[in-house]
């Protein structure tokens, strides 16, 4: 009886070992990479270039306004990211044990991140649009501006004037864009690790940052036209008779579309690669860390 009962706590440690991992590893690459993500958002809201936004909002509004929002990114980390990286680990672990422990196919790879991307969204939809409500905030005119003090503060405030579930406004784009990014991301990381390992021959540190790098670009890529959309759809604010600019997802891809066609999608993807990419690679690197560390205390 005292072995079954020494038996069953590792057994939850290691199912839930990938959930705290991700979570914690996407916490701390958010601290550090928040400023940018603040300067991608006011480019996307059309304020101007990386230069000029930065030198209005360090004039005008001090060096806290890098920092806005920053409650609600670390909430949508604990949430999303632990939920997609933990639940593509699982995915994986099963889909390799199916193919007799033999190194998955990039395909099975990317239907396992869209998955996770897909998991994930669903369960941090509610912080990410506290996230991009806080930080377009303000830029609003001073009457329509909501002034959440903190993530929890703009959760119960949007659930208590727009309804529970107001929470998952723009869900849709939100999940269609963590698909595309995570395929992106999780998918080209262990492949490239696969290939910069077994290959090239390198070693752990350069396996881990060149895979991390090629994780960054390729989730970027992938990500960054349905990230445009759902940034648009989760800031729009109703004109004077209640009518909401756009009326889905698809309608604010078609006006945006027929407004400044393809490239339009890709505004502001300089500082986008820039945050997405450091913040993929970080995250990486940081898991790798945690694992190591945890390795070396027997967990």
């Amino acid at each position: 009886m005292a072995e079954e009962k020494k038996v069953a706590p590792i057994g939850i440690w290691t199912t839930v070992k990938p959930f705290v991992n991700g979570g914690a590893s996407g916490m701390l690459a958010t601290c550090v990479i928040q400023p940018i993500d603040m300067i991608k958002v006011r480019i996307q809201l059309g304020q101007g270039s990386a230069a000029s936004v930065t030198t209005t909002m360090f004039k005008n509004e001090g060096i806290g306004a890098f920092y806005k929002g920053l409650s609600a990114g670390l909430l949508r980390q604990a949430t999303y990211t632990t939920a997609r990286l933990g639940s593509f680990k699982l995915l994986t672990a099963k889909a390799s044990e199916a193919n007799d422990g033999k190194p998955l196919p990039l395909y099975q790879k990317a239907l396992c991140g869209l998955t996770a991307g897909a998991i994930g969204a669903c369960v941090g939809s509610p912080a990410d649009l506290a996230l991009i409500r806080m930080q377009a905030d303000n830029t609003l005119p001073l009457a329509q501006r909501r002034n959440y003090t903190n993530a929890f503060h703009a959760l119960y405030r949007i659930s208590a004037d727009e309804g529970v579930l107001a929470l998952w406004k723009g869900c849709g784009p939100t999940v269609v864009r963590a698909m595309a990014l995570n395929m992106g991301m999780l998918a080209s990381y262990d492949q490239s690790a696969e290939y910069m390992r077994d290959n090239l021959g390198l070693g752990e540190t350069s396996t881990v940052v060149g895979a991390s790098a090629v994780s960054g670009f390729f989730a970027a890529a992938c990500s960054l036209p349905f990230d445009f959309v759902k940034t648009q759809i989760q800031k729009m604010q109703p004109d004077a008779q209640g009518k909401y600019p756009y009326t889905g997802s698809l309608d604010c891809a078609m006006q945006t579309l027929k407004a400044g066609g393809p490239l339009k999608f890709y505004t502001g993807f300089p500082v986008y690669c820039v945050r997405i990419a450091p913040h993929v690679m970080m995250t990486w690197i940081f898991l790798n860390q945690i694992t190591k560390f945890q390795k070396t205390i027997g967990l």
